[in-house]
């Protein structure tokens, strides 16, 4: 696996839309001195953090309620419940497939990614308009970044 500056460069250089460019920030740390080195990671637009997750803010949900989630479940998301090691092998996944792979992925995540790509033109996401409808809000919530930065309108 990549350093995390690496796969931070990949993502905001060579994968991030041009329009999204200084407003979203990809962030994602490993606590070096814990025992068990875990972290958090983050998604900011224009410095507020947009979605987050950390092991430990969310041990105890985690060990609560992991029968009934898998593992890209958008309340998973919506909830904080994941670290800096999901972080980093969404990113994996995103980076050595398709973007049209990418795009339908199980891991919400990697499809944020894409939504985020630049390979991701304007024409794709007014086609996508319809289908985010019944996608779940962390996602729709990515989507409507975007589109907003394309101005493009996103409920027509």
């Amino acid at each position: 696996m990549a350093h995390w500056s690496g796969m931070r460069k990949r993502l905001e250089g060579d994968h991030l839309a041009d329009c999204l460019r200084g407003r979203i920030q990809y962030f994602a740390t490993t606590y070096r001195e814990s025992h068990d080195r875990e972290g958090r990671a983050a998604i900011r637009l224009d410095g507020k953090e947009i979605l987050k997750g950390a092991y430990y803010n969310n041990v105890f949900l985690w060990e609560w309620c992991k029968p009934s989630y898998g593992p890209t479940d958008a309340r998973m998301l919506d909830n904080g419940i994941f670290d800096q090691s999901f972080f980093y092998s969404a990113f994996e996944e995103f980076d050595n497939q398709s973007i049209e792979k990418s795009l339908v992925s199980e891991n919400l995540l990697v499809r944020i990614f894409a939504l985020m790509d630049r390979r991701v033109g304007k024409r794709r996401l007014l086609a996508l308009r319809e289908a985010m409808k019944q996608e779940p809000e962390v996602l729709r919530r990515f989507y409507e970044i975007r589109m907003e930065a394309e101005g493009l309108n996103v409920d027509r």
